[in-house]
C-alpha cells in the first residue's frame, strides 16, 4: 500500500549517500507495516472514514524510521500528506495545501510556547471547510525548531493540546511524560474535531503496532485474541 509517507520514506532513502542504520535496521521488515515478516501488521491495517486530514511535516530522517507512527496515521486518515521539512526551503505544494480554502488548517503545539493570542484549545471549523491539522514529525528539539523556522506557519492558528492521560507510547520515549508519540497527538486532534470513529482506531492501532514491533523485538509470541487486538478487529475490513 502506497500512501504520502511510504513515498517520503522512498524518496529520502533514494537521497541518501549511506544506508540508514537505525537500531536494528539490519533485519528484514515487510514493506508495507516495516516490522519483521514474523511479526507483520499488514493483516491489521484498518479502514475507517474521516472528515479531517492530516499534514506531517517531517524532519529528515523521520520516514526512514521503522519505529515512526506517522506511517500510522497515513495508514488511517486517507487524507494525509507528507512533506519533508527543511530550512531553508519549503515544497510548493505545502504551500498550495495551506492556501486550498477546502481546509481549516490548525498547527498542533504546545501552547505555552506560543503567543497567546495565537492558542486555541478547541477545534472550530467554518461550514465547508474540513479540519487540516499540521504535525510536526520529529524528536522534541527538533520539532521546536521546526516550528522556529517555518515562517509560512506563523498566520496559522496553533492547537495546544491539554490531556489528561500520559504517553502510553513505548518504543521511543521522550524524558517527559507529556510528549507524546504523533500518533496518540493525531488520535486526540481527531478526538476533539469530533471524528471520534477515527480517533479510537488510530489509537488502538497504534497499540496494535507497538504489540507486534515489541513483540519482534524481544521474539515474544502474539496473542491475536489478545485485548489489544480484540479492540481493533471490528476495523479491520473483510477479505
Amino acid at each position: 500500500m502506497s500512501h504520502a509517507v511510504s513515498r517520503l520514506r522512498t524518496q529520502r532513502l533514494a537521497r541518501a549517500v549511506r544506508p540508514f542504520l537505525n537500531r536494528g535496521s539490519r533485519a528484514e521488515r515487510c514493506p508495507g507495516c516495516r516490522v519483521i515478516p514474523e511479526y507483520c501488521l499488514c493483516a491489521w491495517r484498518p479502514k475507517v472514514a474521516a472528515k479531517s486530514a492530516m499534514c506531517l511535516l517531517m524532519h529528515d530522517v523521520e520516514p526512514m524510521k521503522p519505529s515512526n507512527t506517522g506511517w500510522l496515521i497515513a495508514d488511517v486518515i486517507g487524507d494525509t500528506m507528507a512533506f519533508a521539512w527543511s530550512r531553508t526551503e519549503v515544497e510548493p505544494d505545502l504551500l498550495t495545501l495551506l492556501a486550498d480554502p477546502q481546509w481549516q488548517p490548525y498547527i498542533v503545539f504546545p501552547g505555552e510556547f506560543v503567543a497567546p493570542q495565537r492558542v486555541v484549545s478547541q477545534v472550530r471549523v467554518e461550514e465547508g471547510k474540513r479540519p487540516l491539522f499540521i504535525l510536526l514529525d520529529g524528536t522534541w528539539s527538533e520539532a521546536r525548531k521546526m516550528f522556529r523556522k517555518s515562517p509560512y506557519l506563523e498566520h496559522l492558528p496553533v492547537l495546544s493540546l491539554a490531556p489528561e492521560q500520559l504517553s502510553r507510547y513505548k518504543l521511543r520515549r521522550s524524558k517527559r511524560d507529556d510528549h507524546f508519540c504523533t500518533a496518540e497527538v493525531a488520535a486526540l486532534c481527531l478526538e476533539l474535531a469530533e471524528d471520534v470513529a477515527a480517533s479510537e482506531v488510530l489509537d488502538a492501532y497504534l497499540d496494535v503496532f507497538s504489540t507486534h514491533y515489541l513483540a519482534a523485538k524481544f521474539q515474544m509470541p502474539l496473542d491475536p485474541m489478545d485485548a489489544v487486538h480484540t479492540r481493533l478487529a471490528p476495523y479491520i475490513p473483510a477479505v
